[in-house]
């Protein structure tokens, strides 16, 4: 006989995944699907003592996969997307000119907005901060100037552009955990990213403010980015109609996955026609991704190529999203099951008798983000998590999901590479070659934002809020049929 599970038995599965993740994955670096797996075993152990069959877990599964569906396909056209926009010249050529934007005078500054600029066309933290991110650390050992400064400079400036960019898989995920759209959860952002990022171009001006410029020049292996882009692809105003495409969809909230795939076509055509791509690699672009062993100019030499500009434009395609939406399925695996043994009701209504406004549930999802970071040091996870844990407390609480979705990204995304043994911190750390806990307080974004994000839910300043649950249920039906 079916029966509600007790506090143990509703909490005991989210302590077993924590343990799993925390020991497998953040000590022994094992893959973290096969301990979400683990985690649902467990979970469905705990349902089978409530009393719940087989046939009804899966039935849970298959409703929570039901609902992410639709946004996991815009996940998995966004990987088309990237793949036709690099074919096509149309990053490469954001990429180049953006690049020249770089002064050697207030470098810190100049860090950040370059990599803003490259991470937003990219939608790339890593690949903003592993190419262009090197070149300013070049020109910012040149000049004498903070390292660590400039290195978080650069880690902010990637992680902004990285979080509103309709090209990063997290700026997706976030929406799918939550239950929002796209280019609304985009929009609501700017309310506490706006802000952390005035405090850091602030703060950066300040710090670079006596810098002289001297006569330090662009490194060489800037130089040489330029040119081998220039030599790769043909520039042309024509190169920019796929981004306008997207910027109009989402100023006019057309539908999001129909204008992506328009988007992608219209580059595909562009690739074919300007650039003299061949239909095999165009086609094989949007599966695999583009790489530089396509380009068939005159003269160009695909193996002289230097790793900073293979790592920039090796990308995109339907595969490239693959691990992102394998850990989205062994999660929501775990979710299923939690929801349909009504687990996931009474640990709410638990956190209900604790949650009286709108502040306390903002600042409790930003600790429960936080700590899946720590814990985890996994921004898939820092996303989904408690994303499932909260969608309907929210809701609850007559919040539209954009402000669940937001508060995910300002507390979960943009803190992992400020945690030293995160795959993220890691990187950026060995990249820019200045420890994480060196470049930590200069990434200002990375942890002003869900500062902001406490502050507003309690001022209930950007707060989006619903009349009635009928509108939440609207606003649900309509991210279903994008």
């Amino acid at each position: 006989m079916k029966r509600e599970p007790n506090l143990f038995e509703a909490f005991s599965p989210i302590v077993v995944m924590l343990i799993l993740l925390a020991v497998g994955y953040g000590v022994y670096g094992f893959n973290p699907e096969p301990l979400l797996i683990l985690s649902s075993v467990y979970a469905g152990i705990i349902a089978l003592r409530l009393g719940l069959s087989w046939d009804e877990m899966m039935e849970g599964i298959q409703e929570k996969i039901k609902q992410a569906m639709p946004a996991i396909l815009i996940l998995i056209s966004i990987g088309i997307l990237i793949g036709t926009w690099m074919i096509s010249g149309t990053i490469p050529m954001m990429i180049y000119y953006g690049l020249q934007v770089i002064d050697p005078a207030f470098i810190v500054l100049i860090a950040f907005v370059v990599s803003a600029i490259i991470s937003i066309v990219t939608g790339t933290s890593w690949g903003s901060a592993g190419t262009v991110g090197v070149a300013l650390m070049g020109i910012a050992t040149g000049l004498g100037a903070n390292l660590p400064a400039t290195a978080g400079a650069i880690v902010a400036g990637a992680y902004f552009g990285d979080k509103l960019s309709p090209l990063s898989d997290t700026t997706n995920l976030a929406p799918i955990a939550a239950g929002s759209e796209l280019y609304e959860h985009i929009r609501h952002m700017l309310w506490t990213t706006v802000p952390a990022a005035i405090i850091s171009l602030l703060v950066y001006l300040f710090v670079g403010f006596n810098l002289s410029s001297g006569n330090v020049e662009t490194p060489e292996t800037m130089n040489t980015m330029l040119q081998t882009l220039a030599d790769m692809f043909e520039w042309n105003l024509l190169l920019l109609l796929p981004p306008i495409i997207i910027l109009y969809g989402s100023i006019r909230k057309k539908p999001t996955l129909p204008t992506i795939i328009l988007s992608s076509f219209i580059a595909a055509i562009l690739g074919k026609w300007l650039q003299g791509f061949s239909a095999t690699d165009i086609f094989a672009s949007t599966v695999s991704g583009f790489h530089v062993s396509m380009v068939n100019q005159p003269g160009f030499d695909p193996e002289s190529v230097i790793f900073e500009v293979t790592r920039l434009v090796n990308q995109g395609g339907m595969q490239s999203m693959t691990g992102v939406v394998l850990i989205a399925f062994s999660a929501f695996i775990f979710a299923g099951i939690m929801t349909k043994s009504g687990s996931l009701e009474v640990i709410i209504r638990a956190l209900m008798k604790i949650v009286k406004r709108t502040g306390d549930l903002v600042l409790t999802t930003v600790l429960s983000c936080i700590t899946m970071a720590l814990v985890t040091g996994n921004s898939y996870l820092s996303i989904i998590v408690p994303g499932e844990i909260y969608k309907d407390t929210y809701r609850k609480q007559k919040l539209l999901a954009k402000n669940l979705s937001r508060t995910l990204e300002d507390s979960g995304t943009v803190v992992v590479p400020l945690i030293p043994w995160s795959s993220a911190g890691v990187f950026m750390a060995g990249t820019l070659g200045v420890p994480t806990l060196s470049y930590a307080p200069w990434a200002i974004l990375c942890y002003v934002g869900f500062i902001f994000a406490i502050i507003l839910g309690y001022t209930g300043i950007g707060i989006a809020k619903s009349v009635n649950v009928n509108e939440i249920d609207k606003d649900e039906d309509e991210v279903s049929a994008n």
